[in-house]
C-alpha cells in the first residue's frame, strides 16, 4: 500500500520525500497532485496521515478507485472513521517560549546510505538553534566518516565511538554535548520539518520535563512484514498528547512506570541533558549491538521517572520510520524486543535494587495485564476490520508471541553477558 499525507485544511500534501524508487516515484508517498499532463495516479490502497491545520490526527486507509480524486475518498475515510468526533481537530496551542537549543544525537553503523537520507531532514528543521552530531559505532569500514566529511562538511559534527553498542554511543553523543537539551533518532527515519521544534517545546513549557517522546509513522509499507507490524500498531503511540507523572501514576498502566515501552521510542526522544546525566545517561550494557539486544531507551525512560521527572509524549514531534522489510528481519525484532523488555528490567533492579520491592508489589497485575493485551492481539478479526491506526488487521502470528516470549527468558542471561563484557 501507498503512504500519504493529508491536511483538511489545505490541499493534499505528497509528505516527507522519503527515498526515489526505481521507478521514480518518491518513496513511497502517493502522489496525488501529478503533474500536468502526467499520467493518473494509480489505483489502489493508502495509507494516509491525516493533519488538521498541520497537526497530526490520524491515519486512515483505504483504497482509491481508478478516475477518483484522492483527497476527496481520503478525506471522507477519515471522516467515516472517525464519526462522532472520535478526533476533532485540536486547537491551535498556546503561545510558548523559543526552542531550546538542543544537539541532535544519530547513532549509525555501517548504514551510509540511510543515514543521508537523515540528516537531510534533520538538516531541514524550522528550530532555531541546534546542531546535528553523528556517532560512528564501532565502524568497519570509513563510509560514514567519508559521507560527514564530503557531503555535510561543516553542517554536522562527527564522533567516533569504536565500543560496539547503541547506549554507548548515545552516551558518546550526550558527553559531547554541551546543550542544555539532547535529542536522539535513528539513521532509518525522515524527521518532519517541525520535528525538532516540536520535541523540544515542553521542556520550556515545564521545568519538571526531563524526557519528551514522539510520534513514528511507517515511511514505506511495501512488503508483508511491514504491514504486519504497522497493523498491530508499528512504533506509534497514538495521537494525543499524555503526561506521564510519577507524583500521579496512571491507573491504566498497573506496572508504571516499568510500562516504559509505553513511553515512547528510542528513534524520537529527547532529554533535558542534566536529568539524564545525573542518572547516569544510558546503560552501556543495554541497547542494540550487545547481547541484551535493545532496552537502552526503556531504561532511559525509566530512570528520568523514577528520579522525580516528567515525561512528555506528543505526537506532533512526527518522524516517517522505514521499518523492516523482510519476514526474518520481523521474527529477529520480535525476539529482540523480548529480550530488550527483560534486559532493561533486569538493568533497572541490578543498577538500582531498591526498585526492586514496589516491581515486585506491581508484578502481578502487569502479567495479567500484558496475558490480556498479548490474547487480544493474537485474535482474529473480521476481514476489513480497522487495526490500530487505520491499517488492514491481520491476526499477530503466534510463532512472533512465541519468539517474543523467548526473547524475554533470554533477557537477563543477555544483560549479564553484555555486563561482563563491558567490565
Amino acid at each position: 500500500m501507498r503512504v500519504a499525507d493529508l491536511d483538511l485544511d489545505l490541499d493534499l500534501d505528497l509528505g516527507p520525500d522519503l527515498d526515489t524508487g526505481p521507478d521514480g516515484e518518491r518513496g513511497g508517498v502517493l502522489s496525488l497532485t501529478p503533474a500536468p499532463g502526467g499520467p493518473p495516479p494509480r489505483a489502489g490502497a493508502v495509507y494516509a496521515l491525516v493533519r488538521l491545520r498541520g497537526r497530526p490526527v490520524g491515519t486512515v486507509l483505504t483504497t482509491v478507485p481508478d478516475g477518483a480524486d484522492p483527497a476527496e475518498v481520503l478525506t471522507a475515510a477519515f471522516r467515516a472513521r472517525y464519526a462522532g468526533g472520535a478526533a476533532p481537530p485540536r486547537p491551535a496551542p498556546p503561545p510558548r517560549a523559543a526552542p531550546p537549543r538542543t544537539t541532535v544525537v544519530v547513532a549509525t553503523r555501517e548504514r551510509a546510505d540511510r543515514l543521508g537520507r537523515a540528516l537531510d531532514s534533520l538538516l531541514a528543521q524550522d528550530h532555531p538553534d541546534y546542531r546535528v552530531v553523528v556517532v560512528d559505532n564501532a565502524p568497519l569500514t570509513p563510509a560514514t566518516r567519508t559521507l560527514v566529511a564530503g557531503r555535510y562538511a561543516g553542517r554536522v559534527g562527527y564522533l567516533h565511538e569504536p565500543v560496539p553498542g547503541l547506549a554507548v554511543a548515545h552516551n558518546r553523543g550526550l558527553a559531547a554535548t554541551d546543550s542544555p537539551f539532547v535529542a536522539f533518532t535513528d539513521d532509518d527515519v525522515v524527521a518532519d520539518p517541525h520535528w525538532l521544534t516540536a520535541l523540544t517545546a515542553p521542556f520550556a513549557d515545564d521545568p519538571r520535563t526531563g524526557c519528551v517522546t514522539g510520534l513514528i509513522l511507517p515511511a514505506r509499507l511495501t512488503t508483508p512484514a511491514q504491514v504486519l507490524l504497522e497493523s498491530h500498531g508499528g512504533f506509534a503511540k497514538g495521537f494525543e498528547p499524555r503526561l506521564h507523572d510519577p507524583a500521579a501514576p496512571p491507573a491504566d498502566q498497573p506496572l508504571f512506570p516499568f510500562t516504559a515501552g509505553s513511553f515512547g521510542s528510542g528513534a524520537n526522544m529527547a532529554f533535558r541533558a542534566s536529568a539524564l546525566r545525573a542518572v547516569g545517561g544510558f546503560d552501556p550494557a543495554t541497547g542494540t549491538g550487545t547481547p541484551a539486544r535493545g532496552g537502552d531507551d526503556l531504561y532511559a525512560f525509566v530512570r528520568v521517572l523514577t528520579a522525580g521527572h516528567r515525561l512528555r509524549y506528543t505526537p506532533d514531534a512526527l518522524v516517517w520510520h522505514h521499518h523492516r522489510e523482510t519476514w526474518q528481519d520481523l521474527r529477529d525484532q520480535a525476539y529482540g524486543y523480548g529480550a530488550g523488555l527483560t534486559a532493561y528490567l533486569t538493568a533497572v533492579v541490578c543498577r538500582h535494587p531498591a526498585l526492586l520491592p514496589a516491581l515486585l508489589a506491581k508484578l502481578p497485575r502487569g502479567l495479567a495485564h500484558a496475558r490480556a493485551l498479548t490474547a487480544h492481539r493474537e485474535a482474529p478479526t473480521a476481514p476489513g476490520a480497522p487495526g490500530a491506526h487505520g491499517t488492514q488487521a491481520h491476526p499477530w502470528p503466534r510463532v512472533l508471541s512465541r519468539l517474543e516470549r523467548r526473547g524475554m527468558l533470554y533477557g537477563p542471561l543477555g544483560y549479564a553477558r553484555a555486563r561482563w563484557r563491558t567490565r
